[in-house]
């Protein structure tokens, strides 16, 4: 495989970035920059890292894959070698560990001045716990976000890693990474971004924030408008035990969810709290009667906003999302395209993610114009694998 700079489809075709490995949501911002066209070159340690790499691990898809050992000086001179002509690099490590091995922000902006040089952590750069370890559930329980999600009252249900990781984190350091690449543009100077998944997720939550101090919102699961606590807004299984999402808010959807339900005519007001409990039941009891897709084949397309709960294998032949191409199978692979969407400069996916840690070294780093690539392999700064 060969590499030649600039051939991204997306707008940000032309800008150059250097990604230390990590896991989580760093590699997720940088396939989103690699998607929308960026040149990203993905630095690993040899041998890569657990819970990622391989031919399979989207994360890493449209970038190669460099790895060079980061605790030998000619290596940390690489990095500063790629540095001086990138417009941004993005590391997750502790905070501080960027400086110990000698690409700091000061090191990194003393070779080139304009350079944005992101950071995703879980705390942040600072604060009592910014040297603690932990993971996406930790940053988001200290928030006050984890505490609503679910619709078990008994306890909390932590949604994966998609609200901490990748909500609150790489969302938001790539939104980062970007105002402060617009703004380098005018001062000529970059900035260090740093992103905390613990603030990122704090401001996805605003509207709960919000509702808080309008002081209409309970402390609870399952007792508001969007978390269960309505009939109308909640999940329900069917005959062959799949389930339908429900979202029948406005007026006018919640009265034709319930023509097409069949239920118009018995229902209970919606509005008498005290009826609450029947009219879930009265729904509950009629979804069960029928199959997943018998209810599909009722509600498919109109506005009673119900739509199958599907799984991820099942997504992409979904008509609403197989008529967008929402996924599409590349090198073997079925996966999301890249978003959003652009009508000028439309994005395409291009590399598939590396086989291992260090599979594209030699053609990478000569691409990005690294002189003696060969010597740093001879002399172990720099490790090359077969493919």
């Amino acid at each position: 495989m060969t590499f030649a700079l600039g051939q991204g489809t997306g707008p940000l075709k032309g800008l150059k970035v250097v990604e230390i490995a990590g896991i989580g949501p760093s590699p997720h911002a940088c396939m989103i920059l690699a998607d929308l066209g960026a040149d990203v070159i993905r630095v690993e340690r040899p041998g890569g890292q657990m819970l990622t790499g391989g031919s399979h691990d989207l994360l890493n898809r449209g970038r190669p894959s460099v790895a060079l050992d980061l605790k030998n000086p000619e290596a940390v001179s690489t990095v500063l070698d790629l540095v001086e002509q990138a417009d941004v690099l993005v590391e997750g490590m502790r905070p501080g560990v960027a400086e110990r091995l000698g690409f700091g922000p000061e090191d990194c902006h003393a070779r080139n001045p304009r350079l944005v040089y992101g950071r995703m952590t879980g705390w942040g750069q600072d604060g009592p716990w910014s040297q603690a370890a932990g993971h996406d559930m930790n940053y988001i329980a200290i928030t006050g976000t984890l505490h609503g999600l679910g619709q078990v009252k008994e306890k909390p249900q932590f949604p994966t890693n998609l609200v901490g990781d990748f909500g609150g984190g790489s969302t938001y350091l790539v939104i980062g990474i970007l105002a402060a690449v617009l703004e380098a543009k005018t001062s000529g100077q970059g900035q260090v971004v740093d992103a905390a998944i613990v603030d990122g997720t704090a401001h996805l939550n605003a509207m709960t924030a919000a509702f808080l101090a309008g002081g209409g919102f309970k402390e609870e699961r399952a007792a508001n408008l969007l978390d269960g606590g309505a009939p109308y807004y909640d999940i329900y299984e069917t005959a062959d035990g799949e389930h339908m999402s429900v979202g029948a808010l406005e007026p006018q959807f919640y009265d034709l969810f319930l023509t097409l339900l069949g239920i118009a005519d018995t229902a209970p007001d919606r509005w008498d709290l005290e009826k609450t409990d029947e009219l879930r039941t009265l729904i509950a009891t009629t979804f069960a009667t029928k199959t997943r897709d018998e209810w599909c084949a009722i509600f498919d397309g109109t506005d009673a906003c119900v739509a199958p709960i599907l799984k991820i294998s099942e997504a992409p032949e979904h008509p609403h999302i197989k008529g967008r191409e929402v996924f599409v199978e590349h090198e073997g692979i079925v996966q999301p395209q890249p978003a959003p969407r652009f009508s000028r400069t439309g994005a395409t996916l291009s590399h598939p993610p590396a086989p291992g840690a260090g599979a594209h070294t030699r053609e990478a780093l000569e691409a990005w114009g690294v002189e003696d690539v060969d010597g740093l392999v001879e002399r172990g700064a720099a490790v090359q694998i077969t493919e």
